[in-house]
Protein backbone atom coordinates (compact mmCIF):
# COMPACT_ATOMS: atom_id res chain seq x y z
CA UNK A 1 0.00 0.00 0.00
CA UNK A 2 1.14 3.57 -0.65
CA UNK A 3 -0.16 7.08 -0.14
CA UNK A 4 0.65 9.83 -2.66
CA UNK A 5 0.06 13.47 -1.72
CA UNK A 6 0.53 16.53 -3.92
CA UNK A 7 0.69 20.02 -2.44
CA UNK A 8 1.33 23.36 -4.06
CA UNK A 9 5.03 23.03 -3.23
CA UNK A 10 6.03 19.34 -3.22
CA UNK A 11 5.07 15.74 -3.89
CA UNK A 12 5.01 13.27 -0.98
CA UNK A 13 5.20 9.49 -1.29
CA UNK A 14 4.42 7.46 1.81
CA UNK A 15 4.55 3.66 1.90
CA UNK A 16 2.13 2.00 4.31
CA UNK A 17 2.59 -1.45 5.76
CA UNK A 18 0.94 -3.61 8.37
CA UNK A 19 2.21 -2.40 11.73
CA UNK A 20 4.96 -0.28 10.18
CA UNK A 21 5.33 3.36 9.21
CA UNK A 22 8.05 4.98 7.11
CA UNK A 23 8.82 8.65 6.82
CA UNK A 24 7.32 9.97 3.56
CA UNK A 25 9.71 10.85 0.77
CA UNK A 26 9.46 14.50 -0.30
CA UNK A 27 10.17 15.66 -3.84
CA UNK A 28 10.36 19.44 -4.03
CA UNK A 29 8.64 21.07 -7.01
CA UNK A 30 9.22 24.70 -6.01
CA UNK A 31 13.02 24.95 -6.22
CA UNK A 32 15.12 24.97 -9.37
CA UNK A 33 16.38 21.37 -9.38
CA UNK A 34 16.06 20.65 -13.12
CA UNK A 35 13.10 18.34 -12.55
CA UNK A 36 11.83 16.12 -15.33
CA UNK A 37 8.32 14.63 -15.09
CA UNK A 38 7.05 12.44 -17.91
CA UNK A 39 5.08 9.29 -18.62
CA UNK A 40 6.98 6.03 -18.61
CA UNK A 41 6.41 2.35 -19.33
CA UNK A 42 7.28 -0.20 -16.67
CA UNK A 43 7.02 -3.92 -16.09
CA UNK A 44 8.53 -6.86 -14.27
CA UNK A 45 12.30 -7.43 -14.50
CA UNK A 46 12.86 -4.12 -16.26
CA UNK A 47 10.58 -4.85 -19.20
CA UNK A 48 8.53 -2.05 -20.81
CA UNK A 49 5.05 -3.54 -20.96
CA UNK A 50 2.59 -1.31 -19.09
CA UNK A 51 2.13 2.39 -19.85
CA UNK A 52 0.91 3.27 -16.34
CA UNK A 53 3.80 5.07 -14.59
CA UNK A 54 5.18 8.55 -14.01
CA UNK A 55 8.94 9.12 -14.02
CA UNK A 56 10.42 11.87 -11.81
CA UNK A 57 14.07 12.91 -12.03
CA UNK A 58 15.98 15.80 -10.44
CA UNK A 59 19.48 16.72 -9.31
CA UNK A 60 18.77 15.75 -5.69
CA UNK A 61 18.29 12.05 -6.41
CA UNK A 62 20.85 9.74 -7.97
CA UNK A 63 18.39 7.66 -9.96
CA UNK A 64 14.95 8.54 -11.31
CA UNK A 65 11.90 7.25 -9.46
CA UNK A 66 8.88 5.60 -11.04
CA UNK A 67 5.38 6.02 -9.61
CA UNK A 68 3.10 3.28 -10.91
CA UNK A 69 -0.69 3.67 -10.98
CA UNK A 70 -2.21 0.19 -11.34
CA UNK A 71 -5.40 0.12 -13.37
CA UNK A 72 -7.22 -2.72 -15.08
CA UNK A 73 -7.90 -0.82 -18.28
CA UNK A 74 -6.26 2.30 -19.73
CA UNK A 75 -4.10 4.84 -17.94
CA UNK A 76 -6.62 7.45 -16.81
CA UNK A 77 -5.32 7.79 -13.24
CA UNK A 78 -1.74 8.15 -14.42
CA UNK A 79 -2.64 10.86 -16.96
CA UNK A 80 -4.56 12.81 -14.30
CA UNK A 81 -1.69 12.75 -11.80
CA UNK A 82 0.85 13.58 -14.50
CA UNK A 83 -1.18 16.61 -15.59
CA UNK A 84 -1.57 18.10 -12.11
CA UNK A 85 2.08 17.44 -11.17
CA UNK A 86 3.21 19.24 -14.31
CA UNK A 87 0.81 22.08 -13.52
CA UNK A 88 2.43 22.66 -10.12
CA UNK A 89 5.93 22.36 -11.61
CA UNK A 90 5.21 24.79 -14.47
CA UNK A 91 3.56 27.22 -12.04
CA UNK A 92 6.75 27.44 -9.95
CA UNK A 93 8.85 27.81 -13.09
CA UNK A 94 6.68 30.78 -14.04
CA UNK A 95 7.13 32.29 -10.56
CA UNK A 96 10.92 31.89 -10.67
CA UNK A 97 11.20 33.16 -14.24
CA UNK A 98 9.50 36.50 -13.51
CA UNK A 99 10.55 36.69 -9.83
CA UNK A 100 6.95 37.02 -8.62
CA UNK A 101 6.46 37.87 -4.95
CA UNK A 102 3.86 38.97 -2.38
CA UNK A 103 0.25 39.22 -3.57
CA UNK A 104 1.19 38.28 -7.14
CA UNK A 105 2.63 34.98 -5.94
CA UNK A 106 -0.49 34.22 -3.92
CA UNK A 107 -2.66 34.94 -6.93
CA UNK A 108 -0.59 32.63 -9.17
CA UNK A 109 -0.82 29.84 -6.60
CA UNK A 110 -4.57 30.37 -6.36
CA UNK A 111 -4.96 30.24 -10.15
CA UNK A 112 -3.15 26.89 -10.30
CA UNK A 113 -5.16 25.48 -7.39
CA UNK A 114 -8.47 26.48 -8.95
CA UNK A 115 -7.39 24.98 -12.27
CA UNK A 116 -6.57 21.67 -10.58
CA UNK A 117 -9.93 21.74 -8.77
CA UNK A 118 -11.76 22.26 -12.07
CA UNK A 119 -9.74 19.49 -13.72
CA UNK A 120 -10.60 17.06 -10.93
CA UNK A 121 -14.24 18.11 -10.98
CA UNK A 122 -14.53 17.38 -14.71
CA UNK A 123 -12.88 14.00 -14.23
CA UNK A 124 -15.23 13.03 -11.42
CA UNK A 125 -18.28 14.28 -13.33
CA UNK A 126 -17.56 12.42 -16.58
CA UNK A 127 -15.69 9.44 -15.02
CA UNK A 128 -12.95 9.73 -17.61
CA UNK A 129 -9.74 11.60 -18.27
CA UNK A 130 -10.70 15.18 -19.23
CA UNK A 131 -8.40 15.31 -22.24
CA UNK A 132 -10.63 17.91 -23.90
CA UNK A 133 -10.66 20.10 -20.79
CA UNK A 134 -6.92 20.59 -20.32
CA UNK A 135 -7.41 24.34 -20.74
CA UNK A 136 -8.30 24.40 -17.05
CA UNK A 137 -4.60 23.80 -16.33
CA UNK A 138 -3.34 27.14 -17.57
CA UNK A 139 0.39 26.81 -16.91
CA UNK A 140 0.54 23.28 -18.27
CA UNK A 141 -1.27 24.40 -21.42
CA UNK A 142 1.05 27.33 -22.13
CA UNK A 143 4.03 24.96 -22.17
CA UNK A 144 2.47 23.08 -25.09
CA UNK A 145 0.92 25.91 -27.09
CA UNK A 146 2.97 27.76 -29.70
CA UNK A 147 3.89 31.27 -28.55
CA UNK A 148 3.25 30.15 -24.98
CA UNK A 149 6.06 32.39 -23.71
CA UNK A 150 4.18 35.43 -25.03
CA UNK A 151 1.08 34.34 -23.09
CA UNK A 152 3.12 34.08 -19.89
CA UNK A 153 4.62 37.53 -20.45
CA UNK A 154 1.15 38.99 -20.97
CA UNK A 155 -0.06 37.26 -17.81
CA UNK A 156 2.85 38.75 -15.89
CA UNK A 157 1.94 42.22 -17.19
CA UNK A 158 -1.62 41.64 -16.01
CA UNK A 159 -0.31 40.64 -12.59
CA UNK A 160 1.66 43.88 -12.43
CA UNK A 161 -1.59 45.81 -12.82
CA UNK A 162 -3.05 43.65 -10.08
CA UNK A 163 -0.11 44.55 -7.84
CA UNK A 164 -0.57 48.25 -8.59
CA UNK A 165 -4.26 48.11 -7.73
CA UNK A 166 -3.52 46.23 -4.51
CA UNK A 167 -0.96 48.85 -3.42
CA UNK A 168 -3.40 51.64 -4.18
CA UNK A 169 -6.03 49.76 -2.21
CA UNK A 170 -3.78 49.61 0.85
CA UNK A 171 -2.72 53.28 0.72
CA UNK A 172 -5.87 55.11 -0.32
CA UNK A 173 -9.54 54.91 0.49
CA UNK A 174 -11.44 52.91 -2.07
CA UNK A 175 -14.80 54.37 -2.92
CA UNK A 176 -15.69 52.84 -6.25
CA UNK A 177 -15.92 49.28 -7.52
CA UNK A 178 -13.38 49.73 -10.34
CA UNK A 179 -10.43 49.87 -7.96
CA UNK A 180 -11.78 47.06 -5.81
CA UNK A 181 -12.04 44.89 -8.92
CA UNK A 182 -8.24 44.97 -9.22
CA UNK A 183 -7.96 42.72 -6.19
CA UNK A 184 -6.86 39.08 -6.75
CA UNK A 185 -9.90 37.24 -8.04
CA UNK A 186 -8.59 33.67 -7.65
CA UNK A 187 -7.31 34.35 -4.15
CA UNK A 188 -10.65 35.82 -3.11
CA UNK A 189 -12.47 32.81 -4.58
CA UNK A 190 -10.43 30.41 -2.47
CA UNK A 191 -11.00 32.55 0.60
CA UNK A 192 -14.77 32.52 0.07
CA UNK A 193 -14.64 28.74 -0.24
CA UNK A 194 -12.81 28.59 3.07
CA UNK A 195 -9.67 27.07 1.57
CA UNK A 196 -7.35 30.01 2.17
CA UNK A 197 -7.28 32.82 4.72
CA UNK A 198 -6.53 36.42 3.77
CA UNK A 199 -4.13 38.51 5.83
CA UNK A 200 -5.57 41.88 4.82
CA UNK A 201 -8.59 42.77 7.03
CA UNK A 202 -10.19 45.07 4.44
CA UNK A 203 -10.22 42.31 1.84
CA UNK A 204 -12.09 40.02 4.22
CA UNK A 205 -14.78 42.64 4.76
CA UNK A 206 -15.60 43.11 1.07
CA UNK A 207 -18.27 40.69 -0.15
CA UNK A 208 -18.98 41.86 -3.69
CA UNK A 209 -15.50 41.98 -5.20
CA UNK A 210 -15.21 40.77 -8.78
CA UNK A 211 -12.32 40.00 -11.12
CA UNK A 212 -10.03 42.22 -13.12
CA UNK A 213 -11.40 45.29 -14.87
CA UNK A 214 -11.29 45.39 -18.68
CA UNK A 215 -12.70 48.03 -20.96
CA UNK A 216 -15.38 46.93 -23.40
CA UNK A 217 -14.19 46.93 -27.01
CA UNK A 218 -10.50 47.05 -26.08
CA UNK A 219 -8.47 43.86 -26.11
CA UNK A 220 -5.98 43.40 -23.31
CA UNK A 221 -2.41 42.19 -24.00
CA UNK A 222 -3.37 38.80 -22.60
CA UNK A 223 -6.26 38.45 -25.07
CA UNK A 224 -4.00 39.50 -27.95
CA UNK A 225 -1.40 36.91 -26.92
CA UNK A 226 -4.07 34.20 -26.73
CA UNK A 227 -5.42 35.15 -30.16
CA UNK A 228 -1.93 34.98 -31.67
CA UNK A 229 -1.29 31.61 -30.05
CA UNK A 230 -4.59 30.26 -31.39
CA UNK A 231 -3.63 31.35 -34.91
CA UNK A 232 -0.28 29.57 -34.64
CA UNK A 233 -2.01 26.52 -33.14
CA UNK A 234 -4.11 26.25 -36.28
CA UNK A 235 -0.98 26.26 -38.42
CA UNK A 236 0.63 23.59 -36.26
CA UNK A 237 -2.44 21.38 -36.46
CA UNK A 238 -2.53 21.81 -40.24
CA UNK A 239 1.13 20.79 -40.46
CA UNK A 240 0.49 17.74 -38.29
CA UNK A 241 -2.48 16.79 -40.44
CA UNK A 242 -0.27 17.04 -43.53
CA UNK A 243 2.26 14.74 -41.91
CA UNK A 244 -0.46 12.26 -40.97
CA UNK A 245 -1.65 12.16 -44.59
CA UNK A 246 1.75 11.03 -45.89
CA UNK A 247 2.04 8.23 -43.34
CA UNK A 248 1.43 4.92 -45.04
CA UNK A 249 1.40 1.38 -43.74
CA UNK A 250 3.48 -1.52 -44.93
CA UNK A 251 7.22 -2.05 -45.16
CA UNK A 252 7.30 -2.26 -48.95
CA UNK A 253 5.20 0.89 -49.37
CA UNK A 254 7.39 2.91 -47.02
CA UNK A 255 10.49 1.65 -48.84
CA UNK A 256 8.97 2.79 -52.13
CA UNK A 257 8.32 6.28 -50.68
CA UNK A 258 11.86 6.44 -49.31
CA UNK A 259 13.27 5.38 -52.66
CA UNK A 260 11.35 8.19 -54.37
CA UNK A 261 12.59 10.75 -51.86
CA UNK A 262 16.20 9.59 -52.21
CA UNK A 263 16.06 9.51 -56.00
CA UNK A 264 18.58 12.40 -56.50
CA UNK A 265 21.11 10.72 -54.22
CA UNK A 266 20.58 7.41 -55.99
CA UNK A 267 21.21 9.07 -59.36
CA UNK A 268 24.39 10.67 -58.00
CA UNK A 269 25.59 7.28 -56.76
CA UNK A 270 24.90 5.73 -60.16
CA UNK A 271 26.89 8.47 -61.87
CA UNK A 272 29.87 7.96 -59.54
CA UNK A 273 29.69 4.23 -60.17
CA UNK A 274 29.64 4.96 -63.91
CA UNK A 275 32.81 7.04 -63.56
CA UNK A 276 34.56 4.36 -61.52
CA UNK A 277 33.72 1.66 -64.09
CA UNK A 278 35.72 3.47 -66.84
CA UNK A 279 32.99 2.89 -69.40
CA UNK A 280 33.71 6.39 -70.68
CA UNK A 281 37.51 6.86 -70.28
CA UNK A 282 37.45 10.60 -71.03
CA UNK A 283 34.95 11.42 -68.27
CA UNK A 284 36.72 9.15 -65.81
CA UNK A 285 40.11 10.72 -66.56
CA UNK A 286 38.68 14.23 -66.15
CA UNK A 287 37.05 13.31 -62.84
CA UNK A 288 40.30 11.75 -61.58
CA UNK A 289 42.32 14.79 -62.68
CA UNK A 290 39.96 17.21 -60.93
CA UNK A 291 40.00 15.09 -57.75
CA UNK A 292 43.79 14.93 -57.70
CA UNK A 293 44.04 18.69 -58.28
CA UNK A 294 41.66 19.38 -55.37
CA UNK A 295 43.73 17.12 -53.11
CA UNK A 296 47.01 18.68 -54.27
CA UNK A 297 45.79 22.23 -53.67
CA UNK A 298 44.45 21.32 -50.19
CA UNK A 299 40.88 22.34 -50.94
CA UNK A 300 39.29 19.34 -49.24
CA UNK A 301 38.71 21.31 -46.04
CA UNK A 302 36.64 23.83 -48.03
CA UNK A 303 34.34 21.25 -49.61
CA UNK A 304 31.94 20.88 -46.67
CA UNK A 305 31.44 24.66 -46.09
CA UNK A 306 31.03 25.21 -49.83
CA UNK A 307 28.42 22.44 -49.94
CA UNK A 308 26.41 24.06 -47.13
CA UNK A 309 26.73 27.46 -48.81
CA UNK A 310 25.50 26.05 -52.10
CA UNK A 311 22.52 24.41 -50.40
CA UNK A 312 21.64 27.72 -48.70
CA UNK A 313 21.83 29.59 -52.02
CA UNK A 314 19.60 26.99 -53.69
CA UNK A 315 17.05 27.28 -50.84
CA UNK A 316 16.94 31.09 -51.13
CA UNK A 317 16.64 30.90 -54.91
CA UNK A 318 13.77 28.41 -54.73
CA UNK A 319 12.00 30.52 -52.09
CA UNK A 320 11.97 33.68 -54.22
CA UNK A 321 11.25 31.79 -57.43
CA UNK A 322 8.25 29.88 -56.06
CA UNK A 323 6.65 33.01 -54.46
CA UNK A 324 4.56 31.02 -52.01
CA UNK A 325 3.38 28.41 -54.52
CA UNK A 326 2.82 24.90 -53.14
CA UNK A 327 5.39 22.25 -53.91
CA UNK A 328 4.81 19.98 -56.85
CA UNK A 329 4.03 16.42 -55.90
CA UNK A 330 6.33 13.58 -56.85
CA UNK A 331 5.11 10.29 -58.18
CA UNK A 332 5.62 7.11 -56.20
CA UNK A 333 5.18 3.78 -57.92
CA UNK A 334 3.25 1.64 -55.44
CA UNK A 335 4.47 -1.92 -55.02
CA UNK A 336 2.11 -4.83 -55.66
CA UNK A 337 -0.13 -5.82 -52.80
CA UNK A 338 1.43 -8.47 -50.57
CA UNK A 339 0.25 -10.28 -47.51
CA UNK A 340 2.01 -10.29 -44.14
CA UNK A 341 4.07 -13.43 -44.90
CA UNK A 342 5.44 -11.96 -48.12
CA UNK A 343 6.32 -8.72 -46.35
CA UNK A 344 8.20 -10.71 -43.71
CA UNK A 345 10.12 -12.53 -46.44
CA UNK A 346 11.05 -9.18 -48.03
CA UNK A 347 12.22 -7.94 -44.66
CA UNK A 348 14.31 -11.07 -44.15
CA UNK A 349 15.88 -10.62 -47.58
CA UNK A 350 16.70 -6.99 -46.79
CA UNK A 351 18.33 -8.02 -43.52
CA UNK A 352 20.42 -10.59 -45.40
CA UNK A 353 21.59 -7.93 -47.85
CA UNK A 354 22.43 -5.64 -44.95
CA UNK A 355 24.46 -8.45 -43.39
CA UNK A 356 26.36 -8.84 -46.67
CA UNK A 357 27.18 -5.13 -46.74
CA UNK A 358 28.37 -5.25 -43.13
CA UNK A 359 30.60 -8.22 -43.91
CA UNK A 360 32.13 -6.37 -46.88
CA UNK A 361 32.75 -3.31 -44.69
CA UNK A 362 34.43 -5.50 -42.06
CA UNK A 363 36.72 -6.99 -44.70
CA UNK A 364 37.73 -3.51 -45.84
CA UNK A 365 38.42 -2.44 -42.26
CA UNK A 366 40.52 -5.55 -41.64
CA UNK A 367 42.58 -4.85 -44.76
CA UNK A 368 43.13 -1.25 -43.69
CA UNK A 369 44.19 -2.45 -40.24
CA UNK A 370 46.66 -4.86 -41.83
CA UNK A 371 48.10 -2.05 -43.95
CA UNK A 372 48.50 0.29 -41.00
CA UNK A 373 50.11 -2.32 -38.73
CA UNK A 374 52.33 -3.74 -41.46
CA UNK A 375 51.16 -7.30 -40.81
CA UNK A 376 50.37 -8.37 -44.34
CA UNK A 377 48.85 -11.86 -44.64
CA UNK A 378 49.81 -13.96 -47.61
CA UNK A 379 46.32 -13.93 -49.05
CA UNK A 380 46.47 -10.14 -49.41
CA UNK A 381 47.88 -9.70 -52.86
CA UNK A 382 49.12 -6.61 -54.63
CA UNK A 383 45.92 -5.86 -56.52
CA UNK A 384 43.97 -5.91 -53.25
CA UNK A 385 46.36 -3.30 -51.89
CA UNK A 386 45.66 -1.03 -54.83
CA UNK A 387 41.92 -1.54 -54.38
CA UNK A 388 42.11 -0.58 -50.72
CA UNK A 389 44.29 2.45 -51.51
CA UNK A 390 41.81 3.56 -54.15
CA UNK A 391 38.94 3.25 -51.66
CA UNK A 392 40.99 5.22 -49.11
CA UNK A 393 41.70 8.03 -51.60
CA UNK A 394 38.06 8.31 -52.67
Amino acid sequence: MAWLTLTNYALYFESLGVGSYDKPARYDLATDLKQVVKREMTGPLGTRLFDKAVMYKSTTITEPIFLEFPEFKGHTRRDCWLAIIREVLNMHRFIKKFNIKEIQREEVLSMAILGIFRYRAVKEAFHMAPSHFKSTLAFNLTEKLPKGDIILEALHSQLLLLHTGYQRHNTESVSNKSQAALLPASLLTLSRLGLMSLKDPYMTEEKDLSGWVVRVGVQSPLELALRESICHSGRVEAARATLDQVKVEGIDTNLAVMQALLFPLAELGKYLRFLSSWEDPFKSIMFLAVSLYVVYRGWISYMLPCSFLSIAIIMIWNKYRSKGKPLEGFQVTPPPNKNAVEQLLILQEGISQLETYVQAANIILLKLRALLLGAMPQILQLHNIWIVCGIWMT
